[in-house]
């Protein structure tokens, strides 16, 4: 498995992750166990969660910690802080919070440090700056070794990366955002920013929720079980749509016209983009982990590339 570096941190990951949102939920810890072997075994390294997964929340990360046991050392950990686990729903990144949260997460996950401790959504009533300095006390303290964000916007990314730089305290390495072939809409803004920063990218929905694995548009497409089938989060409403699906099938089509499937396009062109470390792929089965760690190393020709992006225009993809 190659291993990459984080931005322009000395941090390394594979550059398939493991997305650990199923657990606690979807799956069982039986079943979670599985999955982490066979990931371990493909030599993956950066797995990906947050406090707020799981069935109830915080779920994932007790699973992931049971899992993992001694082999934590072998890992990357990343969790994300900002959704309480209780109570109203309001995204919060306040100083009392981040303090608070990561000694949960430490505890649900068994662990003594957490290597990338990540800003789940953005909180409008919190200062930046006081965010930044209640992560830059964890790291000084020895219980967070790295920060990262999600799901924030290209102009507060460069708000706490000069923030940071101005008072002299740690700034992300990281950033999780949407992209894949049928999302790319960062392209115009925020990818230049990350560059420009030295922000490493980890995608997430990096097969669009599983239509880019091909199984929503083939002939067993109503028997296809997934996110899109039960529409989590109402995705089947968004990724189902025609024009995802007919994009999605002329893709396929480029991809086994060339020998390839269009799980292997989808995965190796994404690792092929400026700033992207790892992608996070969520699996519930170990073939499926095998499968992504398998599907990342067709080599895209210019003339490739080329052909994507118009299949991409065509289809209205942004």
């Amino acid at each position: 498995m190659e291993q990459r570096n984080v931005g322009s941190s000395g941090l390394r990951v594979s550059a398939i992750g493991l997305g650990c949102n199923n657990f606690g939920w979807t799956i069982d810890a039986a079943a979670s166990r599985k999955v982490v072997d066979r990931a371990l075994e493909l030599g993956v390294t950066l797995f990906d969660t947050a406090d707020f997964y799981g069935d109830p929340p915080g779920h994932a990360e007790e699973v992931l910690g049971e899992v993992l046991e001694h082999r934590r050392k072998d890992v990357v950990l990343i969790t994300k802080f900002g959704v309480p686990l209780v109570g109203q729903l309001r995204f919060n990144n306040s100083r009392s919070y981040v303090l608070k949260a990561v000694e949960g997460s430490l505890r649900r996950l068994r662990t003594d440090w957490i290597d990338v401790y990540m800003i789940h959504w953005p909180d409008p009533t919190t200062p930046m700056e006081e965010t930044l300095r209640a992560l830059d006390t964890l790291i000084e303290s020895g219980k967070i070794r790295y920060i990262a964000c999600s799901n924030l916007t290209t102009w507060k990314i460069v708000e706490a990366q000069w923030t940071a730089r101005t008072h002299s305290l740690n700034g992300f390495i990281a950033s999780q955002n949407e992209y894949s072939l049928l999302s790319r809409g960062i392209e115009s803004d925020l990818l230049p920013a990350l560059k420009s920063y030295g922000v490493g990218l980890i995608p997430y929905y990096p097969l669009a929720s599983g239509l880019l694995t091909g199984k929503y548009f083939s002939g067993n497409a109503a028997d296809a079980e997934g996110r899109l089938s039960r529409n989590f989060l109402k995705l089947g409403d968004r990724f189902l749509a025609d024009r995802y699906r007919n994009t999605a099938q002329k893709l396929n089509d480029f991809a086994q016209a060339r020998g390839h499937t269009l799980l292997e396009l989808s995965l190796s062109w994404l690792a092929s983009r400026p700033m992207v470390c790892s992608l996070i792929a969520g699996a519930t089965r170990p073939e499926q982990v095998e499968a992504n760690a398998r599907s990342c190393n067709w080599q895209l020709s210019s003339d490739d590339l080329a052909e994507v992006d118009r299949i991409c225009r065509e289809g209205g993809v942004s």
